[in-house]
């Protein structure tokens, strides 16, 4: 345990006194330049080495996971897009696909929605009243998403067979009713277990769409309010016709940084499921090719269907961004 502190402090010393020095250096390189060139090649200087590392950890592998999408498993020969065609025929792949499609649209929504009503409801209450509720909510963002997996399944899903104790608590309030016990995470009609499954991530992102959100509010000009007020406008009017419109920019921002985060969702489901009844996702079937299956194609050819479903959004997003800062 000592071996590792004193390797970790010396990975933070290391790194971070190894980045002022390169820093330093070539400040002083810059420096040493004569008349407009120490300008002009300074930014380019400080800017540099974080361009080299993009280069080198996003972009090259980004390169190469597209080269091997077109290999075989062992990356020895390529087979053009046989690797496509098999994923969007394997009906597997494409169970996963639709309830990765399902995520992408409950999840995001759903947190945003909540989020919003949170903040709202929260900054009503008294200082004292506003700081307890927003910590409390903002906690699950602390735990890690297996974390979170397993507090839920320990606490909430658990399934006992019938006549024995039941430790969770949907299953303890079944038993009130004289109910039978419910296997939860097993029970795929109409995407039962996914749909609980999501309600844990959005249960861990409530707090910090909730953060975002209650900070936008508040920096709602409160003339504009007293304003709707005056006019005789009700509370729900002034909520979506004065303060939605003008925290509209947060509430997409929030909605895009979740939906990022869902695109990529891996953990929930292999704690909970691994991919079992139904509940497969991409993420996860990206795991089982690489790491059980050792198909390199096949698991670079998930990466990039995964990517070029990311792009559009992060095309909306940086087009979004620059629109709001156009506008100020």
């Amino acid at each position: 345990m000592v071996i590792k502190i004193l390797n970790a402090l010396i990975a933070i010393i290391g790194g971070i006194g190894g980045a002022m020095i390169i820093f330093w250096i070539l400040n002083k390189l810059a420096e040493s330049l004569k008349g407009k060139w120490e300008d002009r090649v300074k930014p380019w200087m400080f800017a540099g080495p974080a361009i080299l590392a993009i280069g080198v950890y996003l972009i090259y592998p980004a390169i190469v996971t597209i080269q091997y999408s077109f290999a075989n498993d062992q990356t020895t020969a390529y087979v053009g897009v046989q690797n496509y065609v098999d994923l969007l025929t394997d009906s597997t792949f494409l169970q996963a696909l639709f309830n990765n499609v399902l995520w992408i649209i409950i999840v995001p929504a759903a947190t945003v929605v909540l989020g919003l009503g949170v903040a709202v409801l929260a900054d009503r209450l008294n200082p004292g009243g506003e700081k307890f509720s927003k910590t409390l909510i903002f906690l699950p963002m602390a735990i890690s998403m297996v974390g979170a997996s397993v507090i839920w399944k320990t606490t909430v899903f658990d399934y006992q067979p019938a006549g024995t104790p039941q430790t969770g608590l949907w299953n303890a309030i079944l038993g009130l009713f004289d109910k039978g016990p419910l296997s939860w995470l097993q029970t795929d009609t109409l995407h039962l277990n996914s749909l609980l499954l999501m309600l844990i991530l959005v249960w861990s992102q409530v707090g910090y769409a909730m953060v975002l959100l209650s900070a936008a509010i508040k920096g709602v000009p409160e003339d504009t309010v007293e304003a709707g007020r005056i006019d005789g406008a009700g509370e729900r009017r002034i909520f979506f016709s004065i303060i939605v419109p003008q925290i509209w920019g947060t509430i997409v921002t929030v909605f895009i940084t979740v939906l990022i985060g869902v695109m990529k969702v891996f953990d929930i489901v292999y704690v909970l499921t691994n991919g079992q009844f139904n509940t497969d996702v991409i993420g996860r079937r990206f795991y089982d090719e690489l790491f059980t299956f050792r198909n390199n194609g096949y698991a670079s050819t998930i990466v990039v269907i995964l990517l070029v479903a990311v792009i559009p959004v992060l095309v909306y997003q940086v087009r979004h961004f620059r629109a709001e800062e156009a506008a100020r």
